[in-house]
């Protein structure tokens, strides 16, 4: 019997889990919370666009998420740590950290340590907005081509932008940084016992999406655009990387000392890192025609096209990329910046933290019709991915009177998120790409009944669950076994890990006719409210919304 390790890393903590190759089941789980910061996060009072994470986190999370999960697995006696074959390694991103020139992040130095700008700087820290303005009109002017891919605009969230930010506000740190590395390149790197930012293996997935790469032009962008942002910038090309790879080439092998703290056997291969949910994608099953919606503190969704066809330029979404999800495939990444950070939102300032309260109101939303509240939400919290891409729009709670409750704003918080699920899918498929059937993931679509029936109403799509609780982690294992290859206890194919490894749970979500009449008309509405709050639309006339908004409303409350 053989079984491949798959290592999670997500926004408040990392999770290992070990998978027989043979029939997917899963022997042993365990998750490990960062210690520092609020719930893993270093924060700044003073500026809610920073989010930073201690790198010494990810180091403790790995050793003792790992050992857990292998003395859960032990407890089987047909297991031995001796069968694992291969390790997958996902991550949040763009997530990148500056590293010293032996691949040491420098926050490890006590000098820095204190230093936010010498940490992490995790994907949800938009403190870059204005670098990534600059990006997107720069290139916009002298290389269209380098955006075309990512929805035409640049992203806070993403490679450049951020480092640029460091540059301008912390030269002291970019200048004791010799190179920059993602969380996705950098844990691999870790385990295989690299000691040279320049031979770490960087994968295709954080490179094409975040960081500009195409082999296209020849990897990262060139020097002399570069040199328009930043001469600097320019200059730490040479200390990044050229070729960018994906997940058919292995990241390492595990080094002795690694191999001796985690009980695993020596020299086994590890994958090229991934973002969480494009492993995920693959822990869900993806294929051509299905949208994988990984459901969590944001959501992000994927597709893959195989790299036979023609894929448009879509604008505003995350990325066009050969291999990011699937070798063979173009990845395409979409996705929310604030969904269940939302619902934790609510649960934490509007019920306090009880959750007897919050449970109380999720039944109340539960029993409402589709307008009856006659509330209707945007939801960017924490800015908007996609469509607009624009991490300085906010939340909006529209239709509110002396009577409204809280259970009304859930409900219409949850709608605000299955809105904006559905603009998505409207855009990817406006450019030709298929989507047939959603399969969604995470806790929030494993426990919220509620809020899958909405998104499929509102959506008219049939949402499924993936089988596994960690399909991240689990996806990361699959490609594990893909590495590992058949002759040593793996799988010759992506399809063939799938089949063999991954599953559905028994039980969807299909819309319902009558609420999908009404949400089309609320959507309508959302839409405009979309596009003149998004500055796609700014003189719309919006007086007719509330007065809408009221009609609909006295109409579901006369249906009660």
């Amino acid at each position: 019997m053989f079984y491949t390790l798959g290592i999670d890393y997500g926004t408040n903590s990392v999770r290992a889990l070990i998978v027989d190759c043979a029939t997917g089941e899963e022997l042993g789980t365990a998750v490990v919370d960062y210690p520092s910061g609020h719930q893993g996060v270093l924060l700044d009072k003073n500026n809610h666009h920073l989010a930073r994470q201690n790198p010494a986190d990810y180091l403790f999370g790995l050793e003792n998420s790992v050992n857990a999960a292998l003395a859960l697995a032990s407890s089987k006696p047909s297991f031995s740590a001796s069968q694992i074959i291969a390790i997958g390694v996902d991550t949040t991103g763009s997530s990148p950290i500056p590293v010293d020139a032996r691949n040491v992040p420098i926050a490890h130095d006590p000098k820095w340590s204190q230093n936010l700008s010498a940490q992490c700087w995790l994907w949800k820290d938009h403190t870059s907005y204005e670098e990534a303005a600059e990006i997107t009109r720069l290139a916009a002017l002298h290389r269209p081509n380098y955006i075309a891919k990512c929805g035409n605009t640049y992203s806070s969230e993403w490679f450049w932008s951020k480092i640029w930010h460091c540059l301008k506000v912390s030269p002291d740190v970019f200048g004791a940084a010799y190179s920059w590395v993602e969380l996705a390149d950098y844990i691999p790197s870790v385990l295989a016992g690299m000691t040279d930012p320049l031979q770490v293996k960087r994968g295709i997935c954080a490179a094409g999406h975040k960081a500009l790469y195409s082999d296209d032009w020849g990897g990262l962008p060139d020097k002399e655009f570069l040199d328009l942002l930043h001469p600097k910038l320019a200059e730490l090309r040479d200390r990044l990387y050229d070729k960018a790879y994906d997940a058919q080439t292995s990241a390492g092998a595990l080094c002795p000392a690694w191999a001796e703290k985690l009980g695993l056997p020596e020299g086994i291969p590890i994958t090229i890192g991934e973002f969480d949910v494009h492993y995920g994608a693959i822990g869900c099953g993806i294929e051509e025609g299905v949208l994988v919606k990984a459901i969590g503190t944001s959501t992000c969704d994927c597709a893959v096209v195989s790299s036979d066809k023609h894929v448009a330029d879509i604008p505003g979404i995350c990325g066009i990329v050969p291999g990011a999800i699937l070798p063979g495939y173009y990845g395409i990444e979409a996705g929310q910046s604030a969904v269940g950070d939302i619902f934790k939102w609510f649960v934490e300032v509007i019920c306090q933290g009880d959750g007897a309260l919050h449970l109380q109101y999720s039944q109340e939303a539960a029993t409402l019709l589709p307008g009856q509240s006659g509330l209707l939400a945007l939801d960017w919290n924490n800015g908007n991915r996609t469509i607009l891409v624009d991490p300085m729009l906010t939340g909006l709670l529209l239709g509110q009177t002396l009577y409204t409750t809280p259970a009304e704003i859930y409900r219409a918080l949850i709608e605000a998120t299955a809105f904006g699920a559905r603009a998505i899918i409207e855009r990817i498929e406006e450019y030709g790409v298929p989507v047939s059937r959603v399969v969604c993931c995470g806790g929030i679509a494993e426990k919220n009944q509620l809020l899958m029936q909405i998104y499929a109403d509102v959506t008219g799509r049939t949402m499924q669950v993936a089988g596994s609780s960690q399909a991240c982690a689990l996806g990361s294992a699959v490609a594990a076994s893909v590495l590992a290859g058949e002759a040593h206890g793996g799988h010759k194919s992506f399809a063939e890990a799938q089949r063999k490894m991954t599953r559905l749970k028994d039980v969807s979500y299909r819309a319902n006719p009558e609420n999908q009449i009404i949400y089309n008309r609320i959507y309508v509405l959302y839409r405009e409210l979309h596009d003149a709050f998004g500055g796609r639309q700014p003189s719309a006339h919006l007086g007719h919304v509330m007065k809408d908004l009221i009609k609909l409303k006295q109409v579901q409350s006369h249906n009660v």
